[in-house]
């Protein structure tokens, strides 16, 4: 024990960001205990990321075999391609138990102390812990909160987890509804219209706004719903509430103008998913009693260095990381946030720059961004003084991309006109999600197209998208 504290540091939440800040803690020889009242691995490794790039995977596959023209092309013929759906989901079911049993022995190889229960604070330094054999209070020298976030259900849906569910029952693949309505058309929504196209579902597409994926930028979403809904079994309603969702068979939902909120249609559907998006886990933690409020929208208040403000204050020992700060609702942004969050305990300061962090959804082909939207730069030039410039490239002058018959999709790059500064870089094609990071890195680093331009990238790969959009930056 140290200076009379139970742990030097006791982390609440063993998600994602939670477990690579206890890992980190250990690393800088910090006593640390870690949290947990559901499953270890939290949302990204039970009903997130880890399952549904399963589920992604075994459907792109489903859907490259089954595209005879394209397999033409390449000289290749395949039969009659069948799939079944339980194994299909033991395949993601069995990716998740070993996720999860690498991540729980991960923690007790170093010496983590993993305790099952629902932690909160219970005062300055000190955190209750709440199980089946009662309550206990341990002390801590530092707290940090990684309580997470749930699935969004808005007013009007009800859920019973077959016919009408979230992403987190969606994931389990129980079904392949033939028509099904996904409301929301996020990374979530995105990603399952396209497992559930691969094997051969019909959907409808709801969107409250008044454009299909209002978060990416309007170029990459324009191109998206050419490539990734324009020729598959999706129909879309956009500028449409889904004012009340009712489970059933068939699942009956009530389609309201957004705008005006009258009812225009009514839809008869097979199954339901909600996929508008999700809330912190941040209620019920205590933090009443160190006099922190949450915000408008239900997050811990943060600054960038992780500490957990009371009327704009840090409050001395506590942090917060991941979905419940609001910040980024993604697992490797909460993981960054742990290790920070860590480091300036530990008396190194830094701060997150979420600028830099990139983000993709993984649909065939997949998108990815970093940065700023072109919008976005726009306003922040005409706020600071500068232009912005955006140059395109393509993938179907790419060699790589040629050779595997996958040439749908560019990269788009935005920068300062006067310095040539990185200010943000959107991605759709074959293997976007990897490609993303370089540009990533350069943002992190605030590189120059001028410098990037003169950077050697292997041919032919797929890197020379980003080449090419450097080099032509350069010379504008």
């Amino acid at each position: 024990m140290t200076d009379g504290f139970d742990y030097d540091l006791v982390i609440i939440g063993a998600g994602v960001g939670g477990h690579g800040a206890a890992l980190h803690a250990v690393d800088c020889g910090l006593k640390t205990a870690i949290i947990e009242a559901a499953e270890m691995g939290g949302t990204c490794v039970n009903r997130g990321c880890i399952p549904s790039k399963a589920l992604l995977a075994a459907a792109g596959r489903v859907r490259e075999l089954r595209n005879a023209h394209h397999l033409k092309a390449l000289g290749i013929q395949v039969g009659d391609v069948s799939f079944d759906r339980g194994a299909i989901a033991n395949h993601a079911g069995g990716i998740v138990t070993k996720q999860r049993d690498g991540l729980i022995n991960s923690l007790k190889r170093v010496g983590v102390d993993v305790i099952h229960g629902w932690g909160r604070v219970a005062g300055s330094q000190k955190v209750a812990i709440t199980t089946d054999a009662g309550e206990q209070v341990i002390t801590a020298k530092e707290i940090i909160l990684a309580p997470g976030s749930v699935p969004f259900v808005p007013p009007g849906v009800q859920l019973d987890g077959k016919t009408v569910f979230t992403s987190d029952d969606a994931i389990k693949l129980e079904s392949l509804p033939p028509w099904i309505a996904i409301v929301g058309s996020g990374y979530i929504g995105l990603e399952f219209a396209d497992v559930y196209t691969a094997l051969g579902c019909e959907v409808t597409m709801i969107e409250a706004l008044d454009q299909l994926m209002p978060g990416f930028d309007p170029d990459i979403a324009k191109l998206a719903q050419r490539i990734l809904i324009a020729p598959r079994d999706i129909e879309t309603k956009v500028g449409m509430l889904a004012m009340k969702v009712t489970p059933g068979s068939p699942v009956v939902i009530e389609l309201a103008d957004a705008k005006t909120k009258e009812v225009v249609e009514v839809l008869e559907v097979d199954a339901c998913l909600i996929a508008t998006g999700r809330i912190p886990v941040a209620k019920e933690m205590g933090l009443e009693s160190v006099s922190v409020e949450l915000d408008r929208r239900g997050y811990i208040p943060v600054n960038d260095r992780l500490e957990v403000l009371s009327a704009g204050e840090p409050v001395p020992h506590l942090w917060a990381i991941g979905d419940a700060t609001g910040k980024m609702m993604l697992a490797h942004a909460a993981a960054a946030q742990g290790v920070i969050a860590v480091e300036n305990i530990c008396g190194r300061d830094r701060e997150v720059d979420y600028r830099s962090i990139p983000a993709a959804a993984f649909t065939h082909p997949e998108i990815s961004f970093v940065g700023m939207t072109e919008p976005a730069a726009q306003e922040l030039g005409k706020a600071e003084g500068f232009e912005v410039s955006a140059v395109r490239t393509y993938f179907k002058g790419n060699a790589k991309a040629l050779a595997e018959g996958e040439v749908e999709g560019i990269a788009k790059l935005i920068y300062r006109s006067d310095t040539g500064e990185v200010l943000g870089a959107h991605i759709i094609g074959l293997h976007a999600a990897d490609l993303i990071q370089e540009a990533a890195n350069a943002i992190a680093n605030r590189q120059s197209v001028r410098s990037l331009a003169f950077l050697v990238h292997t041919h032919p790969t797929l890197s020379e998208i980003l080449d090419e959009a450097y080099k032509r930056a350069a010379i504008h």
